[in-house]
């Protein structure tokens, strides 16, 4: 049996590398994805607090002083008293400093370095209709979650934890990739089952809804259309009904609706730590009646379920010091896969 699995443990790993080492550095990125962004942009994104938000009709009237004709599709609020807010255009967004009305600068809605690596870590950047790169990947994390429960199993015999001899011996790397695995096994393990899941997503969210016995919320249909002399509601009253719908939710982003669509804001709690947010409410843009709101508070198990799992695998859960540890862990992903390579090619070299 230990035989076998170490043939079967190195295999998968020379076969599975080179995806597994994409998964790890691209996840290890993705864990300050929003911090990065920031960094890369800090023109602008940064602004100077001041005692009083202008309004979002106000931003609005700053933003077509700036840009007279064009089209907002819709606002992506500030997350923090210092983060501007986002404005959508036709291929590009708007910054504002949200205090003053400042345009602060735009950048390009297409792919940026974040966005190429987030698709890279999800589908290999591959965008097809059958999406190949995601099945490569999904089966790349399942790879992973056999060498990560294979590895523990080799390691229980020794339990090696200390690293002897030099960076030229085969055994310096042994003790090296044993003690890498075995102290990052815990969130190796969080990594690859909420990994596989997400990859999986299709099979995974039913099964979470058959096993806490919940069903998906009911979508709502489209808003009936108008009447011919209907005038529709502005952003900020639909962003006050969007804060009445979920009590305690704070809205961060808010479409600007066609006349055949609802106004669709997204809205997190506190605790609620992943920017996209897993609370939502869609709202007629005539009238104002909310046709759907499910915060994630109230959301059925299955969904939370859902929810909880995307948050452990980025490392949301519990804010900087978990995306610290999972962005580690990620890097350790790469290290062991390298570690095993340098062991595998030293032991080939003394064969020959």
């Amino acid at each position: 049996m230990r035989k076998l699995l170490f043939n079967l443990h190195l295999y998968l790993a020379l076969g599975a590398g080179a995806f597994i080492v994409v998964l790890g550095i691209t996840g290890a990125i993705m864990a300050f994805e929003p911090e990065i962004d920031h960094l890369l942009h800090s023109k602008l994104s940064y602004v100077m607090p001041q005692p009083h938000k202008l309004s979002l009709a106000e931003i609005e009237a700053a933003v077509h002083k700036a840009y007279p004709g064009e089209r907002i599709f819709g606002y992506l609020l500030s997350t923090s008293p210092d983060i501007s807010c986002a404005v959508s255009l036709r291929g590009r967004q708007v910054y504002v400093d949200q205090y003053t009305g400042a345009i602060l600068g735009e950048r390009p809605s297409g792919m940026d370095f974040l966005a190429y690596v987030h698709q890279t870590h999800l589908r290999l950047a591959i965008r097809r209709p059958s999406d190949p790169g995601k099945k490569i990947m999904s089966w790349a994390g399942m790879v992973l979650l056999i060498l990560v429960l294979s590895g523990l199993y080799l390691w229980w015999p020794v339990k090696r934890v200390s690293i002897r001899g030099s960076a030229a011996t085969r055994r310096f790397w042994f003790d090296l990739h044993n003690s890498v695995g075995i102290f990052s096994m815990v969130f190796l393990l969080l990594l690859t089952l909420t990994g596989v899941m997400i990859g999986f997503e299709e099979t995974a969210v039913p099964l979470m809804y058959r096993v806490t016995g919940s069903q998906p919320s009911e979508q709502p249909r489209k808003p009936p259309p108008p009447l011919p002399d209907a005038k529709p509601i502005l952003a900020d009253k639909a962003i006050a009904i969007a804060r009445a719908a979920i009590p305690g939710a704070e809205p961060f982003q808010i479409n600007v609706p066609g006349p055949a669509e609802p106004y669709f804001v997204r809205s997190r709690f506190p605790e609620d730590l992943t920017p996209a947010g897993r609370s939502r409410v869609i709202i007629d843009p005539y009238s104002g009646k909310v046709l759907f709101a499910e915060g994630s508070r109230t959301a059925p198990t299955g969904a939370r379920m859902v929810i909880q799992n995307r948050a452990i695998h980025t490392g949301d859960i519990f804010g900087m010091p978990s995306k610290t540890v999972m962005s580690l862990a990620s890097l350790a992903i790469v290290a062991q896969v390298l570690t095993g390579l340098v062991m595998w090619w030293k032991r080939r070299q003394k064969r020959i």
